[in-house]
């Protein structure tokens, strides 16, 4: 036995450290700390040579114990350099915590995997005493090089890879350095410099592995990128931009250009408000210290939350002489978050290594044909099952698109492996996040970006758990530091990216549907949804209540946001402010009550109420005869609505100020749609409730009780939209012509009487200068050909105006050698259009001769819509990709930039709608309650969706007032799910559009069925001959 006097002295002995730093201090052959007791769990990790261990630990051991042990089965010293990271449930990449349990972190520890990483790049690589952590470090960067994320030069590039080979293969040999670059991926494009590789390898002659990894690393540090893990946001402007941090502070990118650096003794408080990140800057005394505090937008509160914990790390790490003592536990009352940094600081680290006498640990380089030049000591087999192995698998991790390089999102199902770089989007995007897009956002790296100066920030909040992939381990290490020597076979492990497609986010979809903030619903619903009623008129009833809801809240942005928004302001005429209100305000008290006995007959038709045992609730007919026989009482203020529209439009064409006014309350949240459309909802609801009356009507047998007042019901409304119908399609077709005159510039006059819209769409104008992309609007007198132009505002500029008298057309494929090509021949003038597809040629063809044909019959002189009578000259004008749209976002967050109506969707997907298409959309709107699935993933998430206008807007619930994210579904198709697709659920229908695909899933073939018909109507271009009505209109 050995006396304690002479016992070896450990690394913990020699420095004196307290138990709580986050490395392992053990020398090789000693056993780790005691775990607590408890149940053996199996935890999984990825090591940087991605080689897969298994380590037991107990099941309330902290993430302290899980990284000791594999700093100890590492022989690492300078463990606190790196760090453990996993996929949470949201999808978002997060560090484990050290001072936390491990299992209350990682929720299905066997189907995750944690990967150990660095987490804190030093300024100087120098800073890292010995071998055994440079070579982690050099294998880190080959990964980042792998997949993208190091952007550099390609001399900067080839120089690191040949550093890399040097290491692994040792001098140039030219037949075999070309075989190993042949057989392994550094580079995403690595062939196009292969010759600059081996050119810089030939120098490297007698350069030892250990040489090359600090060559390597002299290299990268001097990178912008190096280190930096980028985390999106938005500025007050909404401009995109990264977040990342340093050891230096809180840097600012935008693309992968930095242009901005907040230092750390600059910033005095760094703190995140739901998804606001602010930092708060010391005042300068030789400037004006007005403005100190800055914020940028996340995609949620928990990217800023992971963004806002890395930060404090940082600061902690780099900037304190020790570890952060724990804050004590207040007696009453908590606020702000516990969150700390545990571990040692660099500090402390330099100070330990620098005063301690270590023995240079050997280990094996994986890959390298050379020995290190720390040399294997006989006894060196004995750490072989403990030392990082160099997997050939590692190397296929770099073979990745450049997208992925470049930081673009790539997918992953379930059973790959995560990237190691993935994108959110925005978002909201609306994000989306980005707004108008089908992008797929979000998952976020959160290794490093933003910073933390002091210990005064804020917010609280807790990991979640990870749903990794499965892998093949190898070594397995038990609490008590035993190891189980029998090696198992080659591990079947992914490298990061391995299988993923690369996958870039699309302009017209929002950060909702994407994977951030992703919430996993278990099929609960479905016992419960088993006890309600299956019959189809309780479903019909259903559809009733929700719409219902919705068309109340959009009553509200009338009577409520709009009088409260316009009613303080002197300059809003008081004459239409009075106008509105008293022709809003009894519809809407009216429709309250309506929604309080709908949903109390829905409680009692479901049995949620003793109610249904006095009589027979289960039915609606007579709760709709009673209020459509109300609601006819009414018709006087539904008759005044088109009044309010015209005298809205008068106030705002005679005042400036009051046409900024109704700017600026459309792009308040709760108006996601123009405001004029809400205006038209009353006259609109009357044909919804008509059309539930025909389908009850279809549904009951004439013997069924609820029978008579359905027919009686269907009567009275029948007789109300007759009476009303002319006023209403006038009504839609002047708003479209005010909606449509915000979009174009360059046009005085839009909105004048006789002229009607009949269709928009994207077309190419062929000429001198080749095939041209134009946005072409046909009303009843004209043709007006725009491009896209560049102002804040997105607007259309007009190039030209085709008068329709005299106007003869004819199909020119043949003539041009262009497919889908057709002349328009007016006055001396033609003009060679080309379009998209076949049944786009014909769409437009037939309604341009039928407004030919409507513009011969009608007297009234041709107006000219051009502020210039000249035609524009038709210039080049750039032409935008489709990623400049902004997402469904723009439309909830920026709509004064105006860049998701329709006009912009038909512009970026190639496509057109006509006015029929518009008044089918008028009546085919619903709402509901679906459960929404991404391609790659298993679980099913519960939203409110709204269908309007073309669009799918999502809620969390029908009480909120504002959407999260919208999905315009112009362009996309509609399908029912292959069996190839896994999809085992009922009611699933499917969206698709390009890459980007979204499965919904409705509670009954009844629901199913509406979804499928009314997104048809969005999706499909409805039947192109007019009704009888609004050809009388003409």
């Amino acid at each position: 036995m050995v006396e304690p006097a002479d016992r070896p002295s450990t690394a913990g002995q020699r420095l004196g450290a307290p138990e709580s730093f986050g490395v392992s201090t053990l020398e090789p052959g000693l056993r780790p700390p005691a775990q607590p007791p408890g149940r053996q769990v199996s935890i999984r990790v990825q090591m940087l040579d991605d080689v897969q261990e298994v380590f037991q630990i107990s099941q309330r051991s902290p993430g302290k114990v899980l990284f000791d042990l594999v700093c100890a089965h590492l022989n690492l010293t300078e463990g606190d350099y790196f760090g453990l990271e996993y996929q949470d449930q949201r999808k978002m990449t997060v560090w484990l915590d050290l001072l936390k349990p491990t299992l209350k972190q990682i929720r299905r520890p066997k189907n995750t995997i944690l990967r150990f990483v660095v987490k804190f790049f030093p300024p100087d690589h120098t800073q890292l005493m010995e071998e055994l952590s440079r070579y982690l470090f050099a294998l880190q960067i080959k990964r980042d090089l792998a997949c993208g994320r190091l952007i550099c030069n390609d001399t900067s590039a080839a120089l690191m890879v040949s550093h890399i080979i040097q290491s692994e293969i040792g001098d140039f040999d030219e037949t075999q350095s070309w075989q190993h670059l042949l057989h392994n991926k550094y580079l995403p494009d690595q062939d196009a410099i292969r010759d600059k590789i081996t050119d810089c390898h030939r120098k490297h002659v007698g350069q030892t592995p250990a040489e090359s990894d600090y060559q390597l690393l002299e290299i990268a540090r001097r990178l912008e990128m190096y280190g930096v893990r980028l985390h999106p946001a938005k500025d007050r402007e909404g401009t995109k931009l990264s977040l990342a941090v340093s050891h230096t502070g809180v840097l600012v990118f935008q693309g992968y250009t930095k242009i901005n650096a907040f230092n750390w003794s600059k910033i005095r408080k760094l703190s995140f408000k739901r998804k606001r990140f602010l930092i708060k800057l010391r005042a300068d005394p030789t400037q004006n210290a007005h403005h100190d505090t800055l914020e940028f937008a996340m995609a949620s509160r928990d990217c800023c939350k992971v963004f806002w914990k890395i930060c404090v790390e940082y600061h902690a790490f780099f900037r304190l002489f020790e570890e952060p003592k724990p804050k004590p536990k207040p007696i009453l009352f908590t606020r702000g978050s516990s969150f700390r940094f545990s571990g040692r600081t660099q500090k402390q680290i330099i100070d330990y290594v620098r005063d301690s006498e270590l023995k240079k640990v050997p280990f094996e380089r994986k890959h390298s044909k050379i020995l290190s030049n720390s040399g294997m000591s006989p006894h060196s087999s004995s750490f072989r099952s403990q030392v990082p192995k160099e997997s050939a698998m590692s190397v296929l991790s770099a073979d990745q698109p450049d997208s992925v390089r470049l930081g673009h999102q790539a997918e992953s199902n379930g059973s790959e492996e995560p990237p190691l770089v993935t994108a959110p989007a925005n978002g909201f995007r609306d994000i989306p996040v980005a707004p108008g897009s089908d992008p797929i956002q979000s998952k976020q790296n959160h290794h490093g970006a933003g910073s933390a100066p002091d210990q005064q920030l804020l917010n609280p909040g807790s990991p979640g758990s990870d749903d990794s992939p499965l892998g093949s381990p190898r070594v397995v290490v038990n609490g008590n530091g035993s190891v189980n020597g029998q090696e198992m076979g080659g591990t079947g492990v992914l490298g990061p990216g391995q299988s993923p497609q690369g996958q870039q986010l699309s302009p017209l979809t929002s950060p909702l549907l994407t994977e951030a903030g992703y919430v996993r619903n278990d099929d609960e619903d479905e016992a419960r949804r088993k006890k309600f009623p299956t019959d189809k008129a309780y479903f019909i009833a259903k559809e009733l209540l929700t719409t219902e809801r919705t068309y109340l809240k959009d009553l509200q942005v009338v009577t409520e946001s709009f009088q409260s928004f316009v009613g303080k302001d002197e300059a809003f005429p008081d004459s239409v402010k009075n106008l509105i209100s008293s022709n809003y305000d009894p519809i809407y008290k009216f429709h309250q009550g309506f929604l309080k006995e709908v949903e109390q007959r829905l409680a009692q038709w479901e049995g949620r109420s003793n109610a249904h045992i006095k009589g027979d609730y289960q039915r609606t007919g007579d709760v709709l005869l009673k209020n459509i026989q109300g609601l006819r009482q009414l018709t006087i203020h539904l008759q005044k609505h088109s009044e309010c529209l015209v005298e809205l439009e008068r106030a705002c064409r005679s005042s400036r100020k009051v046409e900024t006014l109704c700017r600026d309350l459309e792009q308040q949240r709760v108006c996601y749609l123009p405001f004029n459309i809400f205006l038209l909802r009353p006259l609109h609801r009357l044909l919804h409730y008509k059309l539930i009356l025909e389908r009850l009507c279809k549904h009951y047998p004439p013997t069924h009780d609820d029978f008579r007042d359905c027919r009686a019901a269907l009567a009275d409304i029948s007789e109300m939209v007759l009476q009303l119908q002319g006023a209403m399609m006038k009504m839609e077709n002047f708003q479209k012509l005010l909606e449509l005159k915000k979009d174009l510039t360059g046009i005085d006059n839009l909105a004048i009487p006789g002229r009607e819209f009949i269709r928009l769409g994207c077309l190419s104008k062929f000429s001198g200068k080749g095939l041209q992309q134009r946005m072409f609007f046909l009303f009843s007198d004209s043709l007006v050909y725009t491009s896209r132009g560049m102002t804040p505002s997105n607007q259309f500029k007009v190039h030209g105006q085709l008068p329709l008298y005299g106007m003869t057309i004819r199909e020119t494929e043949e003539e041009w050698g262009i497919p889908h090509s057709f002349t328009l021949f007016v006055q001396r003038q033609s003009v060679v259009v080309v379009a998209s597809c076949a049944s786009e040629m014909e769409r437009w063809v037939e309604d341009i001769r039928m407004a030919i044909d409507l513009a011969e019959q009608s007297s009234s002189p041709n107006a000219d819509l051009l502020s210039d009578n000249k035609l524009l000259e038709d210039s080049g004008t750039e032409q935008e990709s489709e990623e400049e749209l902004g997402g469904s976002r723009s439309s909830l967050e920026r709509q004064g930039h105006r860049g998701n109506t329709t006009v912009h969707v038909c512009w970026h997907r190639n496509t057109s709608v006509s006015m029929v298409d518009f008044s089918v959309a008028v009546e085919n709107q619903l709402s509901g309650n679906l459960l929404r699935k991404f391609k790659n993933s298993n679980g099913w998430q519960k939203l409110w969706v709204v269908f309007t206008n073309f669009s799918l807007f999502f809620y969390k619930s029908h009480q909120d007032d504002y959407p999260l994210a919208s999905l315009p579904l112009l362009g996309y198709s509609v399908t029912v799910p292959s069996e190839s697709e896994n999809i085992h659920k009922d009611y699933v229908f499917k969206l698709h559009f390009k890459s980007h695909v979204y499965y919904f899933r409705s509670e009954s073939e009844y629901t199913f069925e509406r979804w499928m018909e009314v997104i048809r109507s969005a999706t499909c271009s409805s039947s192109h001959s007019l009704p009888s009505t609004r050809k009388d209109l003409y």
